[in-house]
């Protein structure tokens, strides 16, 4: 293994869920990338590879949906993902550069969603940290504990 595939392999195995879920968008989208290249290109192999891989990360994005938490937004995603490979498939079919793009500007307007979503998580998830700290901290001028001021009690 050289030193680049370790260093990817480290930063998945290091990595939050949701900086996972972000690195398949990337991938993805690189993806999508990597099949308008081939076809221009005119390297099928390279084509067929970037649909072939774009499609198999946007079906495991189906497949990790969770209906019954995620209700109707799970079932949105769905319907959109399904979208997504059908287009992909077309693309493959008639070589369509043009489904192509449309589904990679689907997958980078998901991954800002999501971005967007984590980062509003973590800010709340800091705020309710410090809000939690704060309450442990005992309060150094609080008679409520049976603390009394030395001055104060002669």
């Amino acid at each position: 293994m050289n030193a680049y595939n370790q260093y990817q392999e480290n930063q998945v195995m290091s990595a939050s869920p949701e900086q996972i879920l972000l690195m398949l968008y990337d991938g993805a989208v690189r993806f999508c990338r990597q099949a308008i290249s081939g076809i221009e290109e005119k390297d099928l192999a390279k084509f067929h590879r970037g649909i072939r891989n774009s499609m198999a990360i946007i079906a495991e994005f189906s497949n990790s949906l969770d209906h019954s938490i995620g209700g109707r937004i799970a079932d949105d995603l769905e319907a959109l993902y399904d979208f997504m490979i059908r287009e992909l498939l077309l693309a493959n079919l008639h070589k369509d550069i043009e489904k192509i793009e449309v589904v990679e500007g689907l997958l980078k307007d998901l991954r800002g969603t999501w971005n967007e979503a984590i980062e509003i998580n973590n800010r709340e998830q800091t705020s309710l940290q410090k809000i939690a700290a704060k309450s442990v901290e005992p309060s150094l001028n609080s008679t409520q504990h049976g603390y009394i001021p030395l001055s104060i009690s002669r």
